[in-house]
């Protein structure tokens, strides 16, 4: 696969870059603007044409903020091509590089723009279906501050006009990632407009993981992969919003938790009051919107050896490691 070059020669593929159930991720470039891209391929003989869908979802959502930018989709041999910008590190990966733990600052940043993209999203008659964190990701250079969302494999549309006056549900297998599962997913309900909660609900769930390093249901154990589900179900229903918050969290996330998950058929979510809670919050303690995340302070720290300050570089790719050759004016002091 490397090296080869794809869609009439603009395309070079370099290196994996990662990988899901729906194919590979690959590092490109494109070799008409001279810079870096993302590929995904998929086999064109695996399963649903997923990778199409999902090129129909960006094209919908295309020019909102944080949406990635798609050049190309197409086949290749035997894939199907998803061409778009390359973006910075996931969440997941900068959880990871920070400790497994984030500020409450932080938090309440990735909530603010987070809440955004999901409105963003279900304003355009989308359902992302699987939120997490990895599948949000930062930018890069000059929009290293703003955080993206991807993968929508798994998205599906939705009509107000189609559910307005339909009072059904109807039962499915649990669907995305388990962790993040939804009460309404976990007990294989689709019910229109409770869905529009539902994303803002697994987003809660991520939220309580980064504050609290962790959740009450992960790693629990069972013989099959249907019985641990049901774990986890149970231990999701067995606690509200406070219980997750203990004396550590700020009654914010509980309120957010709380709401989400009592969104109703027919009740359209209210972003503005949902992100004004944790602005509110984000203004009690005083914190400043200066784009300083936990892995902004890190990165500044590896690589200066002091407290990072406000007008400083905020990207948020990883440092590369430093040299450990010895500079000229090192050579020279030696010598003598």
């Amino acid at each position: 696969m490397k090296d080869i070059i794809i869609q009439n020669g603009r395309y070079r593929v370099d290196r994996k870059i990662g990988k899901g159930g729906f194919g590979e991720v690959w590092a490109g470039f494109d070799l008409q603007l001279n810079e870096e891209v993302a590929m995904k391929l998929t086999p064109i003989g695996k399963g649903p044409d997923t990778l199409r869908l999902e090129a129909d979802t960006y094209k919908a959502l295309a020019g909102g903020v944080g949406i990635p930018h798609v050049r190309w989709f197409g086949s290749e041999c035997e894939y199907y091509v998803l061409i778009e910008e390359l973006l910075g590190p996931s969440l997941e990966d900068l959880f990871n590089y920070c400790g497994r733990k984030f500020s409450l600052k932080t938090v309440l940043l990735i909530a603010d723009q987070a809440i955004c993209r999901i409105q963003y999203i279900h304003s355009k008659g989308v359902l992302h279906r699987d939120i997490k964190p990895d599948n949000f990701l930062m930018g890069l250079g000059k929009q290293g501050n703003i955080l993206y969302t991807v993968d929508f494999g798994l998205a599906g549309e939705f009509s107000d006009a189609e559910h307005s006056n339909q009072h059904y549900h109807r039962v499915r297998a649990l669907a995305g990632t388990t962790r993040y599962a939804t009460l309404n997913n976990h007990n294989g309900r689709v019910v229109p407009r409770t869905i529009l909660g539902d994303d803002l609900e697994s987003l809660g769930y991520m939220l309580f993981y980064f504050a609290r390093g962790s959740l009450p249901w992960q790693g629990m154990k069972a013989a099959t992969e249907r019985e641990r589900d049901k774990l986890i179900k149970e231990k999701k229903m067995s606690l509200s919003g406070e219980d997750l918050c203990g004396d550590v969290l700020p009654a914010e996330f509980a309120t957010y938790l709380n709401y989400t998950r009592a969104l109703g058929f027919n009740d359209k979510p209210n972003y503005a009051y949902l992100r004004n809670l944790f602005r509110r919050r984000f203004k009690a303690e005083g914190f400043k919107y200066d784009n300083v995340f936990d892995w902004t302070v890190k990165r500044y720290n590896e690589i200066h050896g002091g407290p990072a300050v406000q007008d400083e570089p905020t990207s948020t790719s990883p440092p590369k490691k430093k040299s450990r050759k010895p500079t000229r004016k090192q050579k020279r002091k030696s010598a003598t």
